[in-house]
């Protein structure tokens, strides 16, 4: 398929009269691009990804996915997209081959077809060796694969993956994360890609946007958004929040920008390894004594915190204090 874009206008998603999950988002997606699609929990990524696979009709708003129309012309959507969501709905009686023959002939190939093609999406995502296993023994990271295999088997030019590495160990993830690049680079596969992890969005994402309160707050490349905070940091971590709050106060004077996030004081400013002998002076004239100093160039992480006041895995302490 040539047209492999996404293009969102104005989508609008409504429950009842007072609550807008999506509230009036615009982006374009290009032709075998990666998108990250970040945003805190209740943020409206989910809900988004819902619309433009076909699966929630939108209030108000438009959009395409490979040229079709996500409302009138859905099964050609589902016809040319493929989709791996957050929730996986493997029959835990099944064996991977008969899942995926089963999904490749519901997509029109005959039965032949389909169990040739079933046995590439298995070596595509390397279970050729718990075939004869059934679904319900397969480990966390082998379910989001066999996930994994079951979206491609219509061979789509577009891929929804929603958070498709949450709750795996490290190993798997950069197993998945080599997967969705060599599906990129080699097959020139669009993917839409919402996750947990700014790691992830950094090392894969062409483009990132960054969805707070069911509106998009900023949108561009990771490059883009990191050098858009246009200063390094340094972070000072203290042994207690209160002893963080009192070098803010004691240093906010000094720097561009200041955050505290939990026991850590980020102060941003241009030049900053110059500025940590000032620093580190002005904390022991106010008995201030960090426990670690560390001078950072920006990260994802911090645009992520800029623009949404706290970080995108949830913690059980309190989120992030901008200034």
């Amino acid at each position: 398929m040539s047209n492999r874009e996404i293009i969102v206008e104005n989508l609008v998603k409504q429950y009842g009269r007072d609550f807008r999950a999506v509230n009036d988002i615009s982006f374009r997606v290009r032709s075998g691009e990666i998108f990250g699609f970040l945003g805190p929990n209740g943020a409206g990524k989910s809900t988004t990804v819902s619309m433009l696979t076909t699966l929630t009709v939108p209030t108000a708003g438009r959009a395409t996915v490979g040229g079709f129309d996500v409302v009138s012309q859905a099964a050609e959507v589902r016809r040319i997209a493929g989709v791996a969501l957050q929730e996986i709905g493997l029959d835990p009686l099944m064996k991977s081959m008969e899942l995926l023959t089963i999904q490749a002939q519901m997509f029109g190939l005959n039965r032949k077809a389909a169990q040739a093609r079933a046995r590439e999406l298995l070596e595509l995502v390397k279970l050729t060796d718990v075939t004869d296993r059934r679904v319900g023994k397969y480990s966390g990271g082998m379910r989001r694969r066999l996930d994994l295999a079951l979206a491609l088997a219509h061979e789509p030019g577009i891929l929804f993956l929603d958070e498709p590495t949450t709750g795996l160990d490290p190993a798997s993830r950069r197993d998945i994360w080599t997967e969705v690049r060599r599906l990129n680079q080699q097959l020139g596969m669009t993917i839409f890609l919402t996750t947990q992890y700014l790691e992830e969005a950094d090392e894969l994402a062409d483009r990132v946007a960054i969805i707070t309160g069911g509106q998009i707050a900023v949108e561009g490349t990771p490059a883009e958004l990191k050098a858009s905070l246009g200063t390094e940091s340094i972070n000072v971590t203290f042994r207690s929040r209160d002893d963080a709050e009192a070098a803010r106060r004691d240093l906010a004077g000094m720097a561009d920008r200041v955050q505290t996030d939990r026991r850590t004081l980020r102060l941003y400013l241009n030049h900053a390894a110059q500025a940590v002998p000032v620093v580190v002076t002005r904390l022991a004239q106010n008995g201030l004594e960090p426990v670690s100093l560390t001078l950072t160039q920006p990260t994802l992480d911090d645009v992520f915190l800029q623009v949404t006041g706290q970080r995108l895995m949830n913690d059980a302490e309190p989120e992030a204090e901008v200034a």
